[in-house]
């Protein structure tokens, strides 16, 4: 082993207000002191009860994905465990995401765009 996984990084816009969405969905603390980092108006970050900590960048310019377009690709996604599609995809939906494929109505995923236009996937556990 080369390294351990300190955190995902994703440019944004706006990363107090990512990292507050992605609390609202993940559960966990918004910009807990880490000796890691130093917080501030283009850094947020969000610890998440599992372990994983989520780290948002603001970017000034930041262009979001296309997805599925290729112009402009998705760069990264997040895959989300839920036991109930339906209430999972209202609850995001109130938050500010998007639906871009809902699928069929038999599939067990459908993908969505965060505030910042990140996808991130639903999918039934």
């Amino acid at each position: 082993m080369i390294a351990e996984l300190q955190c995902l990084v994703i440019d944004c816009p706006a990363p107090a207000e990512l990292a507050e969405f992605y609390r609202a969905v993940l559960g966990g603390e918004v910009d807990r002191p880490d000796r890691r980092w130093a917080l501030g108006d283009a850094w947020s970050t969000l610890h998440t009860p599992g372990g994983l900590v989520l780290c948002f960048q603001g970017v000034t310019d930041h262009r979001p994905p296309t997805w599925p377009d290729p112009k402009r690709p998705q760069q990264f996604h997040l895959d989300f465990g839920v036991a109930d599609l339906d209430a999972a995809h209202d609850r995001v939906v109130a938050l500010g995401a998007r639906l871009l494929d809902g699928g069929d109505g038999k599939r067990s995923w459908r993908v969505y765009a965060d505030l910042a236009g990140h996808p991130f996937c639903l999918v039934r556990h």
